[in-house]
């Protein structure tokens, strides 16, 4: 259905950088989607990116009202407004003066045309009427469709007006006053609203419709003809082009739905950028494949231009933006279209190129129409109207997005590329709005470094002059973040005798070192290889994962001391692997802790690096195998063995237990008190041994680390 459109947020761009050295970066927004995300006061965006002044506005009028919902021309430049929730119409002169000429009983004036004679006919809804409305403001009931909804009106070339109405689907073509709906019908359509309405020079009427967003072409035999059939639900707009192409605004099911609501006038759109460190051991993700505009599966508006000879292309397609108007470029080549982007309106050429004309402080444009005095657009969420395409601004203003370093930074310089009369500033600041808590705008220095204090963001504009010399297409800024601390972010302590080998590194061209290249533009992926576990005797392996915000590369260093001492002490010396392997047959029994620094430069060849720490839990060396012993007497019964062991550890704790007899199977035995878990337990072997009085019963034990322990009793 047509309603107003909320405004919505743009997502946020991440622009990836590069790297001359380890901190320096550099930001360059040099696209018409990077451009599109800082706000544009005066200026126009053309489909490479160019910034330079905007066309002019004049002839503005502020309506009091919340909503613009509908306007109209006549032949002498004036422009009638129809707007809601008070169901008002407002009469605008060429200069921008007016007033309101009419106030009706319904709650919205929907639609609004003007005849042949310079009379004005208003529909209202909901359950409404149409209004005729003389120059001096008096006003008669024209037509009353007894129907819900009245979305739109357009006038023949005899004069005729024709109504297109909703929840019926029907279009009226009413002759003279007081003429009934059944006398009027001039079709019925099985759709369930007629949107919107535009006549050609033929005698041809065109037909949006909702719900199957479907243009008809009716011609003066009340023949209906489709020549359009969109994937999108509504057809909200059609406007006739001076070569006969019919240009059609189509809306999803999930713009056209929606509902006008009250909008925080200090909302503002997230317009912050964020920069990717290039990390040499991730390779770039592969391009993602460009959309074809012709692919409308996930699409919010979508502008369609259907030639003479019925052939039909799309020449914008967005996911992002719901536009509200469009109306075809008088001039031809084009059409312009209104969104609820920011009050944006662009100019789409027939070859789908895509311009920004204007920005405009108020949330939405509702319509755009050809006058005398150039195109007029309307808005909502602050019911005003102006016209634009004479002449240029004095001045335009670009903000660019606002950068976010992700920690406080040192500005270096801003490369503008521009021409003619272009002034560049820059501020900084630690909110991510930016407002009165940032610093001033100052102009860069000399080389164009930039005088604005270290801080976390960063924002630069444009003063374009409106010659038609000065514009600017590319800005770069260089910055380095200051220095943060790595993390050690967890330690893990591997089991006993489980060492840790490196697997062979991936070999890069050492050019590319040489040059301070990032490997993954080559598609080489440096992240270090998990190494592989291999049986160690006795092994203590220690890995850790650390990351430093800075993208720095790290080293690291292990030191470890056994509890109940006050220093550590180092194993070895830097590493550049994320793992070490202890041999604990060199160390003493005993419980250990051990610490691994994270340095973000070699230590021994800089001053300025920085250091982060962490300590793992403890951990046992035990080369110590537990001490087994007979204890007591056995007793042998009748082919029965009754041994008892006494089983002792020193360093950590009896684990289990195997027997066997005469050198047979290995059998698991449980302690005398059912659990193994201390450092001393009783183990009774009971066995059959049979009647040939010789025989040998053996008991290993394990510890916790794997040392085992053995004694026998033999007869």
């Amino acid at each position: 259905m047509k309603r107003f459109i909320l405004p919505v947020s743009l997502f946020s761009l991440f622009l990836v950088c590069s790297t001359v050295s380890a901190q320096t970066l550099f930001w360059t927004t040099n696209s018409r989607e990077a451009v599109l995300k800082g706000d544009s006061k005066g200026v126009a965006v053309d489909d490479t990116g160019r910034i330079f002044a905007a066309p002019g506005i004049s002839g503005k009028y502020v309506t009091g009202e919340q909503f613009v919902w509908s306007a109209a021309a006549d032949k002498s430049g004036n422009i009638f407004l129809g707007t809601g929730s008070n169901g008002r119409l407002f009469r605008v002169d060429g200069n921008g003066k007016g007033a309101l000429l009419f106030d009706s009983e319904e709650i919205n004036v929907s639609a609004v045309a003007v005849g042949a004679d310079d009379s004005v006919y208003a529909a209202t809804s909901p359950d409404g009427k149409v209004y005729k409305i003389s120059p001096d403001g008096s006003s008669s009931v024209y037509f009353e469709p007894k129907t819900k909804y009245i979305w739109s009106l357009a006038v023949a070339a005899d004069g005729g007006l024709f109504v297109g109405t909703g929840e019926t689907g029907r279009i009226y073509k009413v002759s003279k006053a007081g003429e009934t709906p059944a006398a009027a019908l001039f079709y019925d359509s099985r759709e369930t609203h007629i949107i919107s309405l535009d006549t050609d020079s033929k005698g041809n009427l065109f037909a949006g419709t909702d719900s199957s967003g479907l243009v008809l072409r009716i011609a003066g035999d009340k023949k209906a003809f489709a020549i359009l059939d969109s994937s999108l639900r509504e057809i909200h707009e059609v406007s006739v082009g001076p070569d006969g192409s019919v240009y059609a605004l189509a809306l999803s099911e999930s713009v056209s739905t929606k509902t006008p609501d009250p909008v925080d006038p200090n909302a503002s759109p997230d317009n912050t950028v964020s920069v990717k460190v290039p990390d040499p051991a991730v390779p770039p993700a592969p391009p993602v494949p460009g959309k074809s505009r012709y692919d409308t599966s996930s699409s919010k508006s979508v502008v369609y231009r259907v030639l003479p000879d019925g052939t039909v292309d799309i020449i914008w397609n967005s996911e992002k933006v719901p536009a509200f108007s469009i109306v075809a470029d008088p001039k031809g080549g084009g059409v312009f279209v209104g969104t609820s982007d920011r009050g944006r309106i662009f100019r789409i050429s027939d070859t789908a190129r895509e311009s920004l004309l204007l920005q405009t402080e108020e949330e939405q444009i509702s319509n755009l129409l050809a006058s005398q005095n150039g195109i007029v657009a309307t808005t909502s969420n602050k019911g005003n109207v102006f016209r634009f395409g004479n002449g240029r601004n004095a001045e335009g203003i670009y903000e660019s997005p606002v950068l976010d370093a992700k920690s406080t930074a040192k500005w270096g310089r801003i490369w503008p590329e521009s021409g003619g009369r272009v002034a560049i500033e820059t501020r900084s600041g630690n909110s991510a709005k930016p407002g009165e808590t940032w610093s001033d705008w100052n102009a860069p220095g000399a080389n164009g470094s930039i005088q604005s204090p270290p801080a976390r963001f960063l924002q630069w504009r444009a003063r374009v002059s409106s010659d038609s010399t000065s514009s600017i297409s590319e800005a770069t800024v260089s910055f380095a973040a200051l220095n943060i601390a790595p993390e050690v972010l967890s330690i893990e302590i591997l089991p006993p005798n489980v060492g840790l080998a490196p697997n062979p590194e991936v070999v890069v061209d050492p050019n590319i070192k040489t040059l301070g290249l990032n490997p993954g533009d080559f598609g080489l992926a440096i992240a270090p290889v998990p190494p592989r576990r291999v049986f160690q005797a006795g092994a203590r392996s220690i890995q850790w994962k650390a990351s430093d915000r800075n993208k720095d590369t790290l080293v690291y260093r292990v030191l470890i001391k056994k509890a109940g001492d006050s220093k550590y002490r180092p194993i070895g010396g830097l590493l550049s692997e994320q793992f070490i392997t202890l041999d604990g047959l060199s160390l003493e029994d005993g419980r250990y802790v051990a610490k691994v620094v994270a340095y973000d430069s070699k230590v021994d060849q800089t001053s300025s690096g920085l250091s982060g720490e962490r300590v793992s839990e403890f951990f046992d060396i035990d080369n110590s195998p537990p001490k087994v012993a007979i204890e007591g007497a056995p007793s042998v019964t009748a082919g029965n063995v009754t041994v008892r062991f006494k089983a002792n550890e020193t360093s950590s704790y009896i684990k289990r237990a195997e027997y066997n007899v005469n050198g047979g199977r290995w059998y698991s035995l449980r302690p005398d008190d059912g659990i193994a878990d201390g450092k001393s337990e009783s183990y009774t072997v009971n066995a059959k041994v049979g009647d040939t009085g010789n025989f040998v019963i053996a008991l290993r034990v394990f510890d916790a680390v794997g040392n085992i322990g053995t004694a026998q009793y033999a007869k």
